[in-house]
């Protein structure tokens, strides 16, 4: 079969992939994008971050039902119908998926049902449901993802041990749920069972759940866990694993001490691995880390200058928005621009209740470097909006330069975290002064005031709370 040529192929239609083939499109490339699920938007969008949302609102319906009889506000036990639940959920999937297919029309983007194989570093080879297809190419812009990491030792072969692939599904609700893991993903699912009905215990390896965020950020949603969950361990590990009957023996072992137990349901969240086997990519002499992810140099290029990478498969933080800005810089050096993935500022957001959201530097990171910080704290027990809608549990804090009180980083705990957290990449990104936060006039009553109090507090003159401006000193 004669092959095709094209100025860039893409492999893999995630949140990375497809936008790369739209930005080099929308630039005058001609653009194959190759995908070999049925649904293009790659994880985040069929079994991740949009599903997983979905999920976290509905089930925040219910717990808002539940939790609103003190406003004079009483509801009925909720009945619920996983079936509809399923549907509902799926269908804002195929919406999205079709969303990105009219897209890729409208921009005249080839798009290609299949898998894709690296004959060399120039030609690829399509598997498809009408036979094989073959590619060459100019410039080719690997963006195939990862999938959840799943240890030997919990690999039973039995459907009762998830992944977040299925615990997305709800294919029941399990009187018992183990979640490996107090990550984000463990968090956020663990919130969705628990919220079901499920009794939820959380084991974390680590000293605390959610690595990455500060103490002070992470307290509330252990709190919310603590109170909602059967039980949180952390420093604990998980042993083993064995089936008996229709439950998941499981033993674990926290401060030396072992522990067996059975549960109707495990979901391991122990982190995801780049999906680097069964492309060819050896046949292209691509190179990859000891971990197996691809490496790439700050134009996201392989050690093979006309192949690309971007997104999971690259490594780093694991997020749709950071493969988004890998992809713009990718095609950007393909056309000849002065582009790097360097300096750029990637917020962190976990859909937990309550949200929890960072940007930039963290306290605990000025730490460990070093860092001599000015920290600024605004508690949303002083929010007339957070007060008008019950979530005080809230906290918006600002880590600046002591001299130059330049802005460094800014975490936010609370309802509706993630929405606020851009105005502080930006703040971030500009080189913002806490002054320059301070002085813009937000809109009261909102959340978004609690950034302008944390930069007032800075100086010491918070309408809304009653501080003294600090002295620099090193991050606490």
């Amino acid at each position: 079969m004669q092959a095709i040529h094209t100025e860039v192929v893409v492999i893999g239609a995630g949140p990375g992939g497809y936008a790369a083939a739209f930005y080099a499109a929308d630039l005058g490339k001609k653009v194959i994008l190759i995908e070999q699920d049925k649904r293009l938007g790659g994880v985040c969008l069929n079994r991740g971050c949009i599903p997983s949302k979905a999920l976290l609102h509905a089930t925040k319906l219910i717990a808002e039902a539940k939790e609103s009889g003190f406003r004079g506000i009483h509801f009925e036990n909720p009945r619920l119908d996983l079936d509809e639940m399923r549907a509902w959920k799926d269908s804002i999937i195929e919406k999205l998926s079709q969303g990105v297919k009219g897209l890729a029309q409208r921009r005249k983007v080839d798009v290609i049902s299949g898998r894709g194989f690296f004959e060399d570093a120039g030609k690829l080879r399509v598997e498809t449901e009408q036979g094989q297809q073959f590619i060459t190419f100019d410039n080719a812009i690997i963006a195939v993802g990862s999938k959840p990491a799943m240890p030997k030792a919990f690999d039973l072969g039995n459907p009762r041990v998830m992944t977040s692939t299925e615990a997305l599904e709800i294919q029941d609700i399990p009187e018992s749920l183990l979640v490996v893991g107090g990550g984000y993903i463990g968090m956020e699912l663990g919130t969705v069972y628990a919220t079901l009905g499920s009794k939820v215990v959380v084991v974390e390896a680590l000293d605390s759940i959610l690595a990455g965020a500060d103490a002070d950020l992470a307290r509330p949603v252990i709190k919310y866990a603590e109170k909602n969950f059967r039980e949180v361990r952390v420093k604990t590990k998980v042993l083993k694993m064995s089936t008996t009957g229709k439950q998941i023996k499981v033993v674990s072992e926290t401060d030396g001490k072992q522990k067996e137990e059975l549960y109707d349901r495990v979901l391991v969240s122990v982190g995801r691995a780049p999906n680097c086997a069964d492309f060819g990519i050896e046949n292209a002499k691509i190179e990859r880390d000891e971990k197996g992810f691809i490496k790439v140099n700050l134009q996201q290029q392989t050690n093979v200058p006309n192949i690309y990478a971007i997104g999971d498969v690259v490594g780093g933080l694991m997020l749709a928005h950071k493969a988004s800005k890998e992809a713009r810089v990718a095609v950007g050096t393909i056309l000849g621009e002065n582009v790097a993935f360097e300096n750029v500022i990637i917020p962190a957001v976990v859909f937990t209740d309550p949200e929890v959201a960072w940007a930039g530097l963290t306290e605990a990171e000025a730490r460990v470097k070093d860092i001599q910080v000015s920290v600024a704290k605004f508690p949303w027990s002083a929010s007339g909006r957070a007060l008008s809608f019950d979530r005080t549990d809230g906290l918006t804090k600002i880590i600046a330069d002591p001299q130059t009180e330049r802005v460094l980083g800014v975490g936010i705990v609370g309802a509706g975290a993630g929405e606020l957290i851009a105005e502080a990449v930006l703040a971030i990104e500009m080189g913002a002064s806490v002054s320059d936060l301070a002085k813009t006039v937000h809109p009261h009553p909102t959340l978004s005031e609690t950034l302008m109090e944390a930069a007032e507090v800075f100086y010491g003159h918070s309408t809304h709370t009653f501080t003294r401006k600090k002295e620099p000193s090193p991050s606490e």
